[in-house]
């Protein structure tokens, strides 16, 4: 049963600081007759620690905080890149595989140094996102991966925020994920198509007017 918040959606804050995430989601969310708010837009500077054990904890430990503070509905996020050659690494800890919170380029040197011996074959690898909406009483889930392969080095100059992108180059494109036009993100990208789940449960669930 839906709740009277959400049947009434109008403002969703997206809990990210990071421009080429929002930029993307914000853009998947456009459909929607809603206001869509960034942690900046809303002057929030606290950083949420992410503790849990899986993609999924993440994102709505993540959107129940920032719910907290803001207080209205929130979209939270965790994603991570799967590399076939690492055994999967550095998956659910993609932004810290140092063991600190690593820099766009120390986390790029990282990839591409474990890299430097496996041929072009075996650089298969995966993005994957989930996002987690929590409107203070119910959370809805969304996931999206996109499969490819890592390049030998960076293709384009690093997103900010999102170093992996660089040498990401998605199955069916000659060009690594950065330097994808937006229009080409909204068919491919791993956060446009958990952003898609998102919008499919809402809408049947009469959560947002379109």
């Amino acid at each position: 049963m839906m709740t009277k918040e959400i049947r009434k959606l109008n403002k969703l804050l997206v809990a990210t600081h990071n421009p080429g995430k929002f930029k993307i989601i914000k853009d998947k969310l456009s459909s929607l007759n809603i206001e869509i708010l960034s942690l900046d837009d809303l002057g929030i500077k606290e950083d949420f620690e992410e503790t849990g054990q899986t993609y999924q904890e993440n994102a709505s430990g993540k959107a129940k905080f920032y719910y907290k503070l803001a207080q209205m509905p929130t979209l939270g996020d965790d994603s991570g890149l799967s590399v076939d050659a690492l055994d999967g690494a550095p998956g659910l800890y993609s932004r810290f595989w140092p063991g600190y919170k690593g820099t766009d380029e120390e986390l790029l040197k990282m990839l591409l140094d474990k890299l430097k011996d496996v041929p072009d074959a075996q650089r298969t690898a995966k993005f994957v996102t989930v996002l987690a909406l929590f409107d203070g009483q119910q959370i809805y889930f969304g996931q999206g991966e996109v499969k490819g392969v890592i390049t030998q080095e960076a293709l384009c100059d690093l997103e900010p925020g999102l170093p992996y992108s660089a040498v990401f180059r998605p199955d069916g494109y000659d060009k690594v994920f950065s330097q994808l036009t937006l229009e080409e993100k909204r068919g491919v990208s791993h956060r446009a198509k958990a952003v898609d789940e998102i919008i499919k449960q809402l809408s049947a669930r009469g959560g947002v007017n379109k």
